[in-house]
């Protein structure tokens, strides 16, 4: 049965569209503030040559690990800014992971937000990741315009009415920073010098 012969009280209405087509923010006014969090990822591949720039500190730019996880913290603060629908949230946590994938030829990013509030916090971590893949291009661009950002993905999301989610229903994927190719937590590599060990 088409739209056109269903009642209109029983299709299914968009949650960003008022009842005359206009666009909106759902009113969250009565829903409880909750424990909420969600995990997004991001690919960005490229050559083998490039990596090794990207894991020795190599790369003109500078140190593409930390410029692009800083810049992923940043975007994803601002993701009610980017996304018009988005309301503005208060962020509890925010960490954005860049790793190397030598088997992929690959720059891997890992975006966590967490948040007590009314709405999810999914969009933030989708924002965050999606910046810091981007930062990753603009920064190996130089060396590398063919680079390529793919798999831009929600990874798992927990709180609020709908619980949790996880993206195939396996176990909860290893935070990049317990990885081996990880520097200490509280380390910082040199900008030239070998920065981080790949995969």
């Amino acid at each position: 049965m088409t739209d056109q012969g269903t009642p209109r009280a029983a299709r299914r209405r968009l949650t960003h569209v008022d009842r005359a087509g206009r666009p909106r923010m759902v009113d969250v006014s009565e829903k409880p503030p909750t424990v909420r969090r969600a995990v997004a990822e991001a690919e960005v591949v490229v050559s083998q040559d490039t990596l090794s720039l990207v894991i020795d500190g190599d790369v003109p730019k500078g140190d593409v690990f930390t410029v692009a996880e800083m810049a992923g913290v940043m975007g994803g603060k601002r993701t009610s800014d980017l996304v018009p629908l988005c309301h503005p949230i208060p962020l509890t946590d925010l960490v954005v992971e860049v790793t190397p994938d030598r088997a992929a030829s690959a720059l891997r990013v890992r975006a966590t937000a967490a948040t007590i509030a009314q709405t999810g916090v999914e969009m933030e971590a989708l924002t965050a990741a999606s910046v810091a893949a981007l930062t990753i291009y603009d920064m190996v661009k130089g060396v590398e315009r063919g680079a390529e950002i793919r798999t831009i993905r929600l990874l798992e999301k927990s709180g609020g009415r709908s619980g949790e989610w996880r993206r195939g229903g396996g176990p909860e994927p290893e935070p990049a920073s317990r990885r081996a190719d990880r520097l200490p937590p509280g380390t910082r590599g040199p900008l030239r010098g070998p920065r981080r060990d790949a995969r």
